[in-house]
Order: C-alpha cells, then sequence, then structure tokens
C-alpha cells in the first residue's frame, strides 16, 4: 500500500514541473478512463447535462436512471425525497458501482451508495455514465451488475449565477443558488447550495436535508488541477419498514415506523484531481479522495416484533473515515490507446449501539482495506476495435469488537475482452464477455447483525463470507441517423454462489440474504430516440428479462426482477414551448425467495409543461396522471401475510429557475 500511495503522490506532483514549458498544448480535453465510448464493446447509456437538468427537482438520482433500461426504483417515503432504492437486472445497488471523477461513493462496509446524504447532487452533475454488465474496469466495490460514474461540474462552462425554487404536494420544496466564474486567464470556479424539505406521502417519513457543492480548477498548457468539495447533512423520519396490506386498506398514508424513529447524518468528501500531458501521446491522471460520515438512527424494538410501542428506542450510531487515491496512465497511437492504473483505499467504521434505558450497549469497529489495479488496450483495425481489459483487485476486511474474528481476505482476477465493428458511419456491432467476482457485505457475513454474536461454542456466528461470481456476455448494435439514435443489446449472465435477496429484512434495516449455487440472468435492452417532425419527438427506454435460480426442491424467479418494463416519452416542443407526457409499465415481481409473494404490474403516466423565457424556466410536473396504486417492493410475513411499500398517488410540483 505504501508503494502505491508513493507513485500516486509523485503522478499528482510530478506535473507541476510542467508549468514552465510550453509546446503545441493549447487546449487540454478531459481524458476518458474509465467511461465506455461508440467503440467500447459494453452495454451503456450516457446522460448529458441538458437531459439530467431538463427533470432535476432535487429528487433521489434513482428516479431519473428509473427512466433509462433495466432499472427498477421504489422509495421509502413513497415520494421522491429521502430514501430511495434501485436494481438494475434485478441485482441491488450494493453491487453497482458508483463513483464521481473515479472516487468511489458506495461505502466499503455495506457497499451501498447513499445519494440522500447528498441532497440534490444531479444539481451539480455534467453528465452519468450508465454500464450494465460487468463493464469496464472501475475504481472501488465490484462492477457486479454494472456502474452509475457521475462526472463534477464542467468549470470551462459560461459564467453566471442561478437562483432555483420549486414547491409541491406533500409540501415538497427546494430552494438553490449557484455560481459559475467561467475560465478566467487559468482559473475557475463553481459553488451550489440547496435545501430540501418534504413531509413525504407517508405519515412521519419527513426528509429535511441541505448540501453543499464546491469545485476549482487551474488549466495550464501541460496540466490541470481540480478540487471538489462535497458535503450534505439530512434528516429523515424513518419509513424503511413495509405495511401490511390490511393496514394500507385503511390508510395507505400508514407509516410501520413510529413517529419516534427519526435518523441524521453528515457526510462530506474531497477530491483533489490532476491532469498531466507529459507529451502529445501520453497523460497521467491522479486524484486523492477523503470522505467522512457520522450519524445514527433510532429504532423501536418492540414495534418490530409487533409489540406496543413503549417510546424506547435503540440508537445505532456511526462514524466513519475513507481515504483513497488512483493513478492511471494513458497513452495514444493512431491504431491503439493503452491504459494503465492503480487504486488503493483505506477505511474504517466505528458502530456503536447505544438504549434509552440501559445506555451504551456495544461499540465495535470495522476495517477495510482495497487495492486494485488495471490494464486495458483498445486496438484498432480497419473497422474493427479489439478489446481487452484485466484487472487485479484485492479486499480484505477486519473486525474489533467483543467477539474475536481472524481477518478476511478476497481476492479477484477480473478479466473482460470484447470486439466491436463499424459497419459504416452511423452502425456498429459489439460482443464482449466479462467475467467478475465480489465479497460479501458486513451485513452479509454478520446476518443482519450490527454486533457480532458468538454461537454456543463462543465462536463467531458467521453466515457468508464467501464470494459470488459473475461471467456476463453482452452482444448489441448502436445505429444512429438524422433523425434517431437506436442501441439495442441483448445479455447472459451466469452467476456461481449468487448473494441474493431472501425477502426479509433484518433489525438494523436493511435487507437479509442468501446464497444459491446456480442462477442465470438474461434478456434484451433497448435505448431509442426519433425525431417524428420539427416538434414532435419520441424516446423508449425498455427492457425484457428472463431470469432463474435453481436449488435441489426446484427453481425460482429472483425477488424484486420483472421480466418487462418499457418506458415510452413523447415530446412536443415549439420555440419556447414544451410538453411531454411519459409512460412506464413494469410487469409483476415476487418479493420473497420461494415465490409465494407477488406485486402487481402497474402503469404510470407522468407530464411536464415547461416554458422558458430569456431568463427564466418555469416547468410543471404531474406525476402518476391516473392515480395508479401501485406497490413496487414489499415482504412476505411467516403468517402468510403481505406487506408492502406504497407509492405516492397523483401528486403535482412546480418549478422556477433564473439565471443572469
Amino acid at each position: 500500500m505504501k508503494i502505491i500511495f508513493t507513485l500516486a503522490l509523485f503522478c499528482l506532483l510530478g506535473g507541476m514541473s510542467a508549468y514552465a514549458q510550453s509546446d503545441s498544448i493549447k487546449h487540454l480535453d478531459e481524458i476518458v478512463i474509465y467511461q465506455a465510448n461508440k467503440a467500447t464493446p459494453v452495454s451503456f447509456l450516457n446522460l448529458g447535462k441538458t437531459a439530467i437538468q431538463a427533470k432535476n427537482i432535487g429528487q433521489e438520482p434513482s428516479f431519473l436512471l428509473s427512466e433509462t433500461p433495466a432499472i427498477t426504483v421504489y422509495s421509502d417515503a413513497g415520494s421522491q425525497q429521502g430514501y430511495s432504492y434501485y436494481r438494475l437486472r434485478g441485482i441491488d445497488q450494493t453491487r453497482i458501482n458508483t463513483t464521481l471523477d473515479g472516487m468511489p461513493l458506495n461505502e466499503p462496509e455495506d457497499q451501498g451508495a447513499y445519494f440522500s446524504n447528498y441532497p440534490d447532487i444531479l444539481n451539480s452533475i455534467s453528465r452519468v455514465q450508465i454500464q450494465r454488465g460487468t463493464g469496464t474496469s472501475q475504481n472501488g466495490v465490484a462492477s457486479y451488475a454494472g456502474s452509475v460514474q457521475l462526472f463534477s461540474p464542467d468549470l470551462t462552462d459560461s459564467a453566471g449565477f442561478t437562483l432555483g425554487a420549486g414547491y409541491g404536494s406533500y409540501n415538497s420544496l427546494r430552494a438553490f443558488g449557484e455560481y459559475k466564474s467561467g475560465l478566467k486567464k487559468h482559473g475557475a470556479m463553481y459553488l451550489r447550495a440547496s435545501q430540501v424539505y418534504t413531509d413525504g406521502y407517508k405519515e412521519n417519513a419527513f426528509n429535511n436535508s441541505r448540501s453543499l457543492f464546491a469545485s476549482g480548477g487551474l488549466f495550464y498548457d501541460k496540466s490541470i488541477w481540480k478540487l471538489n468539495i462535497m458535503a450534505g447533512h439530512q434528516r429523515n423520519g424513518m419509513a424503511w419498514l413495509p405495511v401490511a396490506d390490511s393496514l394500507i386498506s385503511i390508510n395507505r398514508k400508514t407509516n410501520a415506523n413510529t413517529k419516534a424513529e427519526k435518523d441524521a447524518f453528515f457526510q462530506g468528501l474531497a477530491q483533489l484531481q490532476h491532469q498531466w500531458h507529459p507529451s502529445m501521446h501520453a497523460s497521467i491522471i491522479s486524484s486523492i479522495y477523503y470522505t467522512y460520515l457520522k450519524g445514527g438512527y433510532g429504532f423501536d424494538g418492540n414495534n418490530f416484533i409487533g409489540l406496543p410501542s413503549n417510546g424506547e428506542l435503540f440508537h445505532y450510531n456511526f462514524r466513519s473515515h475513507f481515504v483513497g487515491l488512483f493513478s492511471n496512465y494513458t497513452l495514444t497511437h493512431t491504431h491503439n490507446k493503452w491504459t494503465t492504473g492503480i487504486h488503493g483505499n483505506w477505511y474504517t467504521r466505528q458502530h456503536k449501539g447505544v438504549d434509552d434505558v440501559a445506555g451504551e450497549l456495544y461499540r465495535n469497529s470495522g476495517y477495510k482495506q482495497e487495492l486494485s489495479a488495471f490494464s486495458k488496450l483498445e486496438y484498432y483495425l480497419g473497422g474493427f476495435t479489439f478489446y481487452t481489459d484485466l484487472q487485479y483487485r484485492y479486499a480484505g476486511f477486519q473486525y474489533r469488537g467483543s467477539v474475536p474474528l481472524e481477518r478476511l481476505e478476497w481476492h479477484f482476477l477480473n478479466p473482460r475482452a470484447g470486439i466491436s465493428y463499424a459497419v459504416s458511419k452511423q452502425a456498429s456491432i459489439y460482443y464482449s464477455i466479462g467475467r467478475t467476482g465480489r465479497e460479501p457485505t458486513r451485513n452479509d457475513i454478520f446476518g443482519g447483525n450490527d454486533d457480532l454474536v458468538a454461537d454456543s461454542l463462543l465462536k463467531p456466528l458467521i453466515y457468508n463470507k464467501d464470494p459470488e461470481f459473475v461471467v456476463d456476455q453482452e452482444l448489441g448494435a448502436r445505429i444512429r441517423g438524422n433523425r434517431g439514435a437506436l442501441q439495442l443489446n441483448a445479455y447472459y449472465m451466469r452467476f456461481k454462489n449468487e448473494i441474493v435477496l431472501n425477502g426479509q429484512i433484518g433489525p438494523n434495516g436493511l435487507v437479509l440474504t442468501d446464497n444459491v449455487k446456480s442462477s442465470f440472468r438474461t434478456g434484451m435492452e433497448v435505448s431509442a430516440s426519433y425525431q417524428l417532425s420539427r416538434s414532435f419527438s419520441l424516446v423508449n427506454n425498455s427492457s425484457w428479462n428472463y431470469s432463474k435460480i435453481t436449488e435441489q426442491t426446484g427453481a425460482f424467479k429472483p425477488v424484486l426482477t420483472p421480466a418487462l418494463i418499457i418506458n415510452q416519452e413523447i415530446i412536443y416542443q415549439r420555440q419556447r414551448f414544451l410538453a411531454g407526457i411519459s409512460g412506464r409499465y413494469q410487469s409483476s415481481s415476487y418479493i420473497d425467495f420461494a415465490n409465494m409473494g407477488l406485486i402487481r404490474d402497474y402503469t404510470l403516466f407522468n407530464a411536464r409543461i415547461q416554458y422558458t423565457f430569456p431568463q427564466y424556466v418555469v416547468t410543471l410536473f404531474i406525476n402518476n396522471l391516473s392515480n395508479a396504486r401501485y406497490y413496487n417492493n414489499g415482504a412476505l410475513a411467516a403468517d402468510g401475510s403481505m406487506s408492502y411499500f406504497v407509492q405516492a398517488p397523483a401528486n403535482v410540483y412546480v418549478a422556477f429557475k433564473y439565471t443572469f
């Protein structure tokens, strides 16, 4: 690890000598390391700033991601602010790699990426790339189902100041201010502050949060320095328990959590990036980052087990530090592009359990380290692009608490290869195959316990420490014409020792899992846009999935994996006026491992109307036009009773933006 830190620090500082030199490099474009391009043989979708800002109202990014192929979403509170979760190809987000400018956003212990701790984050994102399948090598947790790459503000954008505000159903509001200096001489800066609030659709499911994003850069002929600082503070009324159908029939806004159960978290990060061009053909990009988290939430144990609440809470408290760095070297020539990189990080989180009556009951700490290296090559021959990518990744976990646990270690060798062929300037086809492995989360290892427990022999009770593996094959085509574009792909994912949901929730609010020996997921995905006329355009993002888990007792469908998802939008735009209506159909899916509990299929319709003045933009959003009563997650109790996460009926939101 010491060698990695020394090398990356050298790369960060090495570019300083380039300031005094002059050469023919006058404009430095961003060098893409992890992002796929049109010749890369992987399945991906890009979302640009215009597409993001058109629908961004301060909601959780999960809802915007759900408009892309193969992604499902649900919200604890039933509304679009507060905790929400998404799944890609039916696989949960702890197995989806999430980064900001290459910096891991997933928490290493539980491997989740919590957008709620960075409210209104989409307001400061210049673009997003979603890779489906094993994709390209990424920093941080395994790209098991795919990856979501966020990119910080483009500091070379035009100078300006923007004020925004919005208000809608359930007392939902957002206010923000954004400043961009533009590039002046060698420097540029960006600053954004936001406040988001909602009562939530469910009772006592409020969200009150604020955030800050600051970015600054220095631009020279051969070198760029960039610093990102992001911080968020949020408080929520907890709503992570599904509600029994018998209670929903009486009051759909019922919250199964008590009013006293709340959380509060602060999370902040800092990232220093450096890009250096020692020559016309070579570039080095390096980054050092740090994340700090502190907070906790209350848990009503009596309410959880079905007893009357006496108002006494158990408190889960956390504090973590996460520091890391990466460095990548790229060499580009006419017929090839070679990139090699290293990444290392160190993470620690303190866990503390405190009872209102008994006081502190336990205190423990988890330590996790990660080290990875990759090398990838793209070779261009005629219309062909040959692609190979090999990554080594090491992860180690150590626990210090009342029950001793030997250090756990995992080693992964993740190969990827593929080929694409440009049939014409407008069309290409590709095929790729990749294998990756992933270690279990702390929650998987401890079986939902925040403090490790011992068995009857006083040995640590470990539920699962074995990794899971997937071999992913992708076959696709990309076509772009004067009036539209089409991306179509088929995939086949074969798993070994897959860690899947069993439909139960642990006392810490995290879902519980089991291992299955054999399973697969296969399907097709399409992303298409077409300009019908000067005013009308169509956008479609849909997917079909067929998946199966094979056990000794039979075959089952994976939890929360609908077979068919259709997102269709039609947009009318004429001069400064825009109107759009979108529909989403999601077929039924199971909520328990044995396939006894079913979530019915549903159809949603949403609309937006926008008018743009010279300096103003006013937008009206109408969600769930048909007032559909639907669920998209739930649980099955031991007695066979069903409980669900109710999502909001028809609701509206008005957004206003002023730029000067």
